[in-house]
């Protein structure tokens, strides 16, 4: 349930979907806890930004950017869920100061490059996870998987890893396939939120006919 707070101003900058007038000046705001979902930032890795062809002239302005786009969408009250390599090729120390400065309730699905880190950093650390959000199934992995739990009935299966660009997102739909690339690399350096996934694949049903319990 979306939580409510007792505020001055209706543009305070919490994400409201209801205001409700309570008196000459106080507002009742309705605060709408966001879910987002991202992979593969390899915050230090210097070689990503010509293995990938990324936008960055160094891995210093990669990194301020990427966690500059991830707070701005992400809010300390947001669920995200990080699919996986998150550092690469950094101190633990650094890594884990980094994640620290990342926004929301954070759950990590390790990838192939992730450290060990500070757990009390994390809701949670897996490798593979499956949740239902607003009565959609979701199955979490760093890898993308050819079947899945709920496959059948509209599940969808997020993954980072291949480091694809939107051109395979878009395939998968048009395939019938539910199933998307959560990285940055195709998302346009941000987190994506749950609703952009849902409304992505719209109504489309799954063409494959093989489920997973």
């Amino acid at each position: 349930m979306p939580k409510r707070y007792r505020c001055r101003n209706p543009h305070s900058g919490i994400r409201q979907n209801r205001l409700k007038l309570s008196g000459p000046e106080w507002y009742y705001c309705e605060v709408i806890e966001m879910v987002y979902f991202t992979a593969d930032m390899h915050f230090g890795h210097r070689a990503i930004i010509n293995m990938q062809n990324r936008p960055f002239e160094s891995v210093e302005e990669m990194d301020r950017v990427l966690l500059q786009n991830y707070n701005s969408v992400v809010r300390q009250n947001d669920t995200v869920y990080i699919l996986g390599d998150i550092c690469h090729h950094m101190k633990i120390e650094d890594a884990d100061n980094l994640i620290r400065k990342m926004n929301g309730k954070k759950y990590l699905i390790i990838g192939n490059h992730d450290k060990k880190y500070d757990p009390r950093l994390f809701e949670d650390i897996r490798d593979f996870m499956k949740t239902s959000i607003d009565g959609c199934n979701f199955a979490l992995m760093h890898y993308p998987m050819l079947s899945w739990p709920k496959k059948s009935s509209g599940g969808y299966q997020l993954h980072g890893h291949i480091h694809a660009r939107m051109e395979y997102n878009e395939k998968n739909r048009a395939e019938g396939i539910r199933r998307y690339d959560v990285g940055v690399d195709a998302n346009n350096f941000f987190p994506v939120s749950v609703k952009q996934i849902i409304d992505f694949f719209g109504e489309q049903v799954n063409i494959d006919d093989h489920d997973i319990v």
